[in-house]
């Protein structure tokens, strides 16, 4: 996987906490060997706390982020509708809204864990 630079995410919608983030990092991903267990760990975190639906805006449209699920083993993406159109998104991609969903603070700590990938 390409590395990705804090400059290609989008503007955080949550106050950055760097303690509490590794200390999320460390809850999603114990007892976890290699990137594949990691990032199922990950998903599963984001998957249980972060509140679906929500709405954002994705390329200027309103969109309503209706699951987070993992694909393959290696993303985490964000299952977006809009009217009978649905896109998975990668959620180190999703723009999140202000005010942002319950949990959402998951999401800056998954794409502050990945920052360095």
């Amino acid at each position: 996987m390409a590395k990705r630079s804090a400059k290609s995410m989008p503007p955080s919608a949550v106050p950055i906490d760097v303690a509490r983030f590794e200390a999320m990092a460390e809850e999603a991903t114990v007892d976890a060997y290699g990137e594949s267990e990691q990032i199922c760990g990950w998903a599963h975190m984001l998957e249980d706390h972060v509140a679906v639906p929500f709405e954002t805006t994705v390329l200027g449209e309103a969109v309503t982020v209706e699951a987070i699920e993992q694909r393959g083993d290696t993303r985490i993406v964000a299952i977006c509708k809009r009217g009978r159109s649905r896109q998975a998104i990668d959620v180190l991609e999703l723009p999140l809204p202000s005010p942002s969903p319950t949990g959402a603070e998951w999401i800056e700590a998954y794409r502050h864990w990945r920052k360095d990938w």
